[in-house]
């Protein structure tokens, strides 16, 4: 599935290349990778759609029922919340062993380094957007995050 044009100055798709990121896409369940290599830059994306699961009648029952645990509700993400400005790994601690940048309760100043993430192997500081307190982090340690995921709010 080499691309290449006719007059010779055409360019090379390493196809393998291709599929390995198109494998890790799907490992990872990330939707879209990209990767530069001097002057070629190869972008693999994919669409992800929901596909809601076909509910079952449920069967009568002729004996009292046992009461149902009612399952926890996601807590709501809010609106101010700071958002990933890349897809990579979030880290909450510079170093495995280290305190996090941030936790719930603390004060930050705009600037304050609050998290990292890794994308492409290089590490990007996350900051602080605005001085307040931590209320909330959607994110753990070594999670993968998507673009414009929540990762925490600062009130």
């Amino acid at each position: 599935m080499a691309a290449k044009s006719g007059n010779g100055g055409g360019m090379q798709v390493d196809t393998d290349l291709v599929r390995e990121l198109a494998e890790m896409l799907n490992d990872t369940g990330l939707s879209e990778i990209e990767v530069e290599d001097g002057d070629r830059k190869i972008r693999v994306s994919r669409t992800m759609t929901a596909v809601a699961a076909p509910v079952a009648a449920a069967p009568i029952a002729t004996a009292p029922a046992a009461p149902v645990a009612v399952a926890e509700a996601a807590p709501a993400i809010s609106a101010n919340a700071l958002k990933s400005p890349m897809v990579g790994t979030a880290y909450l601690t510079p170093e495995p062993d280290a305190a996090p940048f941030a936790s719930v309760g603390q004060q930050v100043k705009a600037g304050d380094t609050v998290m990292i993430i890794e994308a492409m192997k290089v590490m990007n500081p996350i900051v602080a957007p605005n001085s307040g307190t931590v209320t909330e982090i959607y994110v753990e340690s070594g999670q993968p995050v998507e673009f414009d995921q929540p990762l925490m709010v600062i009130a």
